[in-house]
């Protein structure tokens, strides 16, 4: 594991606190992001594959913009079939973006040069400047304010 372990608790527990559950379990190799796949409202994460601990916080961003009625289907066959769809993508970065904002964690912690298509200094750009693609998604959520952003009303959908 490429991680610090006092920065991985934060982010554990920080997740666990908000309802999103965090467990360490042996994973295949082939999971989307290395050590890590969601099923329901669970992240289970592999820590001899895990390379990034903000990626933690992208995949509970997934689960948390989900629809309440839809988060138990994801990692199943019973989740649609467009999901995440692209709103949905764009909601769970910027929601991860402010769970990094709310632990006080540097933005290449999240938003590190192995992910997001090779645009997560973009990404830093963008939120450092205040440029918050997706901020209408998660108010239309009620999941934050416009005025109060970074800083979230609630947690999950």
């Amino acid at each position: 594991m490429n991680t610090e372990p006092q920065l991985l608790a934060r982010i554990v527990n920080f997740l666990n606190s908000i309802h999103i559950s965090v467990v360490e379990k042996s994973l295949p190799t082939d999971t989307f992001l290395p050590g890590l796949r969601i099923e329901g409202g669970t992240i289970f994460m592999d820590l001899e594959q895990l390379k990034y601990p903000g990626d933690l916080l992208h995949e509970a961003g997934h689960i948390a913009v989900t629809e309440e009625t839809s988060r138990p289907f994801i990692g199943t066959p019973k989740i649609s079939a467009d999901w995440p769809t692209d709103g949905d993508e764009i909601a769970a970065i910027l929601w991860s973006y402010a769970a990094a904002h709310h632990l006080q964690l540097d933005l290449d912690i999240v938003f590190h040069p192995g992910g997001y298509k090779e645009d997560s200094q973009w990404l830093i750009e963008q939120f450092s400047s205040k440029n918050y693609m997706g901020l209408p998604l998660l108010e239309w959520m009620s999941l934050c304010t416009k005025e109060e952003f970074p800083k979230m009303k609630k947690w999950l959908r």
